[in-house]
């Protein structure tokens, strides 16, 4: 059974929003509160919604279906691929190409022309070939790889999108929602949540948060996968170890004031809870309504890997938040 704590979750900096002048308002009711400029997620929501995450795609999973993992951005290249393969789904962790899901037949023939350009090298048939006009075809090949090798075996439209940054990967998330096919994302504080079916309120760009949410979903996967789908302990175990491996390099100093608030219980995920959507969470009002938070656009702040000093992803000292804890013009940051 797929187990998620409090303390991982801190220890992973999943609770790390957006700089207070980059926010979604949509976003306000799972923001536990914010200090030097940084809004910190309500964690209580969080750990409530993943399960709910993991619930919905292993229900999903276990009626035959699949899951394509879309994380295009440098910090979720790894994690996506790592947790697709590991669980035997699809990914996109390069540039998504526009109309990979609503012009699906044309880039069926370019997966199409990849396996034979795989087998022309297998075969030796290149090496037949003038220098020049099998290097042509060598890095045709490449770049078909490199964009569609994710999705190579994927020979239907996929059942469930996992997204990492709803903003990063607008368009394929217009395409799902123009064919109806259900979006699970981590959505951060910049995010619109409205644009996912269901979420996961979290730190979108952090490494280390991205890897423990694709982590658990696809152990989540795993344990919903027929019997006869089942990957074997052998294939994914190096995969694992690698994973668990760098993973304990570095991690953010949990917040003992944090810990203390949110608490350090252990929710072990089920398959009888229904998924609950932004729309279902209670509202509560830890922001103030101060008409100077601006929307921003995109996303603005920089990348941020956790260090053993604790800091946010902008370089602020870790916050020492209270709940209801309004943010002053003085707290917010200026850069």
């Amino acid at each position: 059974m797929v187990q998620l704590s409090m303390k991982e979750l801190l220890e992973s900096g999943v609770h790390f929003g957006h700089q207070t002048r980059r926010w979604n308002p949509k976003m306000k009711r799972f923001i536990y509160g914010a200090r030097n400029g940084i809004y910190i997620i309500d964690l209580h929501q969080t750990i409530k919604l993943f399960e709910d995450a993991l619930n919905y795609v292993g229900k999903i999973v276990e009626d035959g279906g699949s899951v394509l993992f879309v994380g295009t951005k440098k910090q979720a290249q790894a994690a996506v691929k790592e947790a697709a393969e590991k669980s035997g789904q699809y990914y996109i962790s390069e540039r998504w190409l526009g109309g990979t899901l609503t012009n699906w037949k044309t880039i069926q023939q370019r997966i199409i022309r990849l396996k034979d350009l795989d087998r022309m090298q297998e075969e030796g048939y290149l090496e037949r070939l003038p220098k020049k006009e099998a290097l042509r075809r060598m890095e045709e090949r490449d770049q078909l790889q490199k964009f569609l090798g994710g999705i190579r075996d994927m020979e239907r439209m996929p059942s469930v999108l996992f997204v990492v940054d709803l903003n990063k990967e607008a368009i394929a998330v217009a395409e799902a929602r123009k064919l109806n096919i259900p979006i699970v994302a981590i959505v951060d504080t910049n995010c619109d949540p409205d644009m996912a079916d269901v979420l996961i309120p979290g730190n979108d760009d952090a490494i280390r948060a991205i890897r423990l949410v694709t982590q658990k979903m696809s152990e989540a996967i795993l344990e919903a996968r027929p019997l006869d789908q089942q990957i074997s302990g052998d294939e994914t175990g190096a995969n694992t170890e690698a994973i668990t491996g760098e993973e304990s390099e570095s991690g953010y100093a949990v917040d003992d004031e944090l810990l203390k608030a949110f608490g350090d219980g252990v929710v072990t995920v089920s398959d009888k809870v229904a998924p609950i959507t932004g729309a279902d969470v209670p509202i509560i009002e830890p922001v103030g309504n101060d008409s100077r938070n601006e929307i921003g656009g995109g996303t603005g702040n920089a990348s941020f890997e956790p260090g053993a000093s604790g800091e946010t992803r902008d370089g602020d000292p870790k916050p020492n938040v209270q709940p209801g804890q309004d943010v002053s013009p003085g707290q917010r940051s200026s850069v």
